[in-house]
């Protein structure tokens, strides 16, 4: 029988050196696309997926981090003195309950793999989603969500997948595929960051993942092996040779890249767009800066 999925990872110890100088005071994290950090988006969708438990993986200097889930009495007291009640149901949202929450440190940077790996305590024996806040993805249906109902008919390993430009294959971790079935592939091996002649597929791996505990199994016999960086696909093309089903799944969705500048530029733009309080101004001035830029050329 297959195990409901109720934790969810979130590897958070990296330093965002691509958003200098802005890092250096603040997590990457809780940077804001429009209004609301990078974090929240990830958390949001989680708690849609049905997550209840939520695994921070932190490292030094993320404090605010951790202080942003807490409650805000003297700002919800000037709030409701105000009489922005909107504003305090905003604010409300971002609360999490007690106990909800765990932070785990990686006290070195040693990949992907390693940061997840350092949650298997808090996992246990149990089925695991592992979510990256630098891909924000914008759907009707959450993007975890989607995958956790694939999850319900296949059970195993789901990764989630997008097809990509064949030269940005070198890019991601891409999937050799067994079977086709459209929105599910049957995964029969992963390549990390394969050169473009040598990818088996243009379907690349994004940051969501359902794992079983397996993985994490083989996680830490990497960890007792290897000096260099973890990697997750590593450990989940383990997996397939060990006779665990591996799956793709192609969601319904838009993807932003926002541990890059110019996806999080992108982000912006299209979440500033999809906002019925900002819509009429910011598009009405997308307008007049393209056509000013035509104008120029």
């Amino acid at each position: 029988m297959k195990r409901k999925v109720t934790k969810a990872v979130f590897p958070v110890a990296g330093l965002g050196t691509r958003f200098l100088p802005a890092t250096k005071s603040i997590p990457k994290e809780i940077m804001t696309l429009v209004d609301r950090p990078l974090i929240q988006y990830a958390i949001d969708e989680a708690r849609a997926a049905g997550i209840e438990e939520f695994i921070f993986v932190t490292a030094r200097g993320k404090s605010a981090l951790e202080d942003y889930f807490d409650e805000s009495p003297e700002l919800e007291t000037s709030l409701k003195k105000s009489g922005k009640t909107t504003l305090l149901e905003t604010l409300r949202q971002t609360y999490m309950d007690s106990g909800a929450i765990a932070y785990v440190r990686q006290n070195r940077a040693m990949g992907l793999g390693h940061a997840v790996w350092c949650a298997r305590r808090l996992v246990g024996a149990e089925p695991f989603a592992v979510i990256l806040t630098d891909d924000v993805i914008a759907a009707e249906k959450p993007c975890l969500q989607q995958m956790m109902e694939a999850y319900e008919e296949t059970g195993g390993n789901v990764v989630a997948a997008m097809e990509v430009a064949p030269e940005r294959t070198s890019s991601y971790g891409v999937l050799d595929i067994a079977e086709d079935m459209g929105a599910i592939v049957r995964v029969k091996g992963m390549v990390e960051k394969p050169k473009m002649e040598d990818a088996p597929s243009n379907l690349a791996v994004i940051g969501r993942y359902i794992l079983l505990p397996s993985v994490m199994q083989n996680l830490h016999r990497a960890k007792a092996g290897a000096g260099g960086e973890i990697q997750l696909t590593d450990a989940i093309a383990e997996e397939i040779t060990a006779g665990n089903p591996v799956f793709g799944f192609r969601f319904h969705g838009q993807r932003f890249d926002c541990g890059s500048k110019a996806g999080f530029l992108q982000a912006t733009v299209a979440y500033g767009l999809a906002r019925g309080d900002l819509h009429d101004e910011f598009a009405q001035y997308l307008g007049d800066t393209v056509a000013m830029l035509k104008a120029g050329h």
